[in-house]
């Protein structure tokens, strides 16, 4: 018998599913013209399951919560229980689709942000999607250095703690070092004491909402 190279191509219609919550800010319909900036929040690995409530124990969902002034609409979806954003692609994209459909987004101000495993999604769903997130900001996470060349144009701020016995701080690094060799706009901050939990100082820094409001498509 012998070997010969051939080809399978099939067009294969997959159904996707992804549970959400969604923070509409105050103002929103007082004025039908204004457009909204908008941030995309992955959860960590702690939260994946099917109660969308866990979702806003850390990070932006939870300061939606407690913050009625916060001018972001944020779409805060629920990873599946036996999967990863890495594997949920497809139904993001989707997501954001659909939200910038219905509502009134600014696309030339949706944002894109995530922790721990959220930080890893974050990082690969801006280089799936180059050009759509004006700014994104992972948070202890990590990917492959070698595919950030899509996000040489896009802003990136990076936080992690330097005693993350987690997702150790070179996971970052690693990451940045690739981006600022191609001459990216990336930069890093390290908290000093920190460990896993980097993200609860980022995300209650004001200055982190008025860093990202500074980017624009």
């Amino acid at each position: 018998m012998t070997q010969t190279a051939r080809r399978l191509e099939k067009e294969i219609l997959k159904k996707v599913s992804l549970n959400y919550l969604l923070h509409i800010p105050d103002g929103y319909e007082n004025d039908a013209t204004k457009k909204w900036p908008l941030i995309l929040f992955l959860h960590g690995s702690g939260e994946r399951g099917d109660n969308v409530e866990r979702v806003a124990v850390h990070g932006i969902p939870k300061i939606a919560q407690t913050q009625t002034d916060f001018p972001f609409i944020a779409v805060s979806p629920q990873c599946p229980e036996d999967s990863f954003w890495g594997a949920e692609t497809d139904a993001l994209i989707l997501l954001l689709d659909e939200i910038v459909k219905s509502y009134n987004v600014d696309t030339s101000r949706v944002y894109l942000t995530g922790l721990s495993m959220g930080g890893y999604g974050a990082w690969q769903l801006a280089a799936v999607q180059p050009g759509r997130f004006a700014a994104i900001v992972p948070i202890c996470g990590g990917g492959n250095p070698e595919r950030v060349e899509p996000l040489k144009e896009t802003p990136v701020w990076v936080f992690h703690g330097a005693k993350d016995d987690v997702v150790p701080l070179s996971e970052s690094e690693k990451m940045v070092d690739a981006l600022q060799a191609i001459g990216g706009n990336v930069k890093l901050t390290v908290y000093p004491e920190a460990d896993h939990d980097s993200w609860t100082e980022t995300y209650e820094n004001p200055e982190l909402y008025e860093w990202l409001l500074q980017h624009a498509l």
